[in-house]
């Protein structure tokens, strides 16, 4: 599964990603302005959704699933 978000803030344009691995967990990939910049291992959707909103000020409601994502 894939979720994708975009936020505008301080540091530039976000474009987030959170992709599910059901052997280890969540990954939270933070692009700002087209870079990979970061990347997070989380134990929940909700945890790296959380995350995103502390740390970078994404929206919980920026959140949509990616096409096509399983």
């Amino acid at each position: 599964m894939k979720w994708i978000a975009r936020h505008s803030g301080p540091l530039g344009r976000l474009d987030c990603t959170i992709k599910h691995d059901k052997y280890v967990g969540y990954y939270l990939y933070i692009y700002i302005n087209g870079i990979d910049t970061y990347d997070y291992l989380q134990d929940s959707f909700e945890i790296a959704v959380d995350q995103a909103l502390e740390q970078f000020g994404v929206p919980k409601d920026a959140w949509r699933k990616a096409d096509g994502a399983e």
